[in-house]
């Protein structure tokens, strides 16, 4: 397998995966606008996500010097460390099921801020101890007050936001209760037939929130922050259980078993995200939730709006992570965590 060992690689992989995990989001949030079911844009996602982690495990896994590679590992006696990779996939996974969601309720920016903010936060003060304090505190930690004030200021954007969005809206009758007819007969659309609403204006969210797949006229901001928060929680957790995944530093493998590399945890690590993804994103197509309409596997297969958007964005993400991950083990966990902002 290929390893990562001078601090220069390190940075390099890190500023690519600042650059991949920096983009799909914003991939992700166009097709939504567009109208595509959330669910089956996740489901493209996920597909390329586990791809991306099974090329860099055959390939970057396989290769050079250094032993075990990736094949080998997969006939160890290392479950308790496939565990840990397993359960950080997961928590990643509801991480970012959660902010598809938040991104339409909260807006894009805010999300991520709160989101990266909560996950430095609790992620890099973990990762930091895991890590034996290999980084320097007296810039960590500054660091992390910063973005604990982020999280403060981010909720308090997105309660200012939602006021002048209502205060825009005001022309609409009783707003909280809106539905999608409503807002259809509403005055303001004739103004729509005139031409592009500019950005910003009451007619534009009218238009964006006709056209778009997740409907928020009328929902509590409540919802989007409970969402946000709760994907930032996931966030924060799968770094560290990632880095127990490679590390062991609770020391649960047996005595002489190698430690997880980097690219067969990668492997594990997807493989569960991949896993939970079809399963909840399968359920949301029958059952969905926040008033989305109901769908089916069919129609998720015949619907090829923004597919290649959707899959892009799995593919973005599934190597940044994997880029994240290579970094973290050459200079550190709690310093790769930078890239989730």
């Amino acid at each position: 397998m290929y390893m990562i060992e001078s601090k220069g690689g390190a940075i390099i992989c890190m500023l690519l995966a600042l650059f991949f995990l920096g983009t799909w989001p914003a991939i992700m949030t166009l097709t939504e606008r567009r109208g595509r079911l959330p669910q089956h844009t996740y489901l493209d996602y996920t597909i390329t996500n586990l791809l991306a982690a099974v090329i860099i495990a055959f390939t970057l896994g396989q290769i050079g010097p250094s032993r075990p590679n990736f094949i080998t590992q997969l006939s160890q006696d290392n479950w308790q460390s496939v565990m840990f990779a397993m359960a950080g996939g997961i928590v990643l996974s509801l991480g970012n099921l959660a902010t598809q969601y938040a991104w339409a309720f909260v807006g894009l920016s805010v999300t991520e801020v709160i989101t990266a903010s909560i996950t430095v936060v609790i992620g890099t003060t973990l990762n930091y101890f895991l890590d034996d304090r290999i980084n320097r505190a007296e810039v960590l930690f500054p660091g992390v007050a910063c973005f604990l004030v982020a999280v403060c200021l981010g909720s308090a954007v997105h309660k200012s936001n939602a006021a002048d969005n209502k205060s825009k809206l005001q022309d609409f009758k009783s707003l909280e209760t809106a539905s999608s007819s409503q807002i259809e007969t509403n005055q303001a659309n004739s103004r729509l037939a005139k031409g592009k609403a500019k950005e910003g204006t009451a007619e534009f969210l009218v238009e964006l929130e006709k056209q778009r797949a997740i409907k928020v006229f009328g929902k509590s901001t409540i919802i989007g922050l409970a969402i946000t928060f709760f994907a930032g929680l996931c966030f924060s957790l799968f770094s560290p259980a990632f880095n127990l995944a490679t590390n062991d530093q609770w020391h649960t493998l047996k005595h002489g078993v190698p430690k997880l590399n980097v690219y067969t945890a990668f492997f594990y690590f997807s493989v569960s995200a991949f896993v939970i993804a079809l399963i909840l994103n399968i359920r949301f197509l029958y059952w969905p939730i926040l008033g989305l309409p109901r769908s089916s596997f069919k129609a998720y297969l015949n619907d090829w709006n923004g597919r290649g958007w959707s899959l892009l964005a799995g593919f973005l993400c599934g190597f940044g992570n994997g880029l994240q991950f290579m970094g973290g083990q050459a200079a550190g966990y709690a310093a790769a965590d930078a890239v989730q902002v």
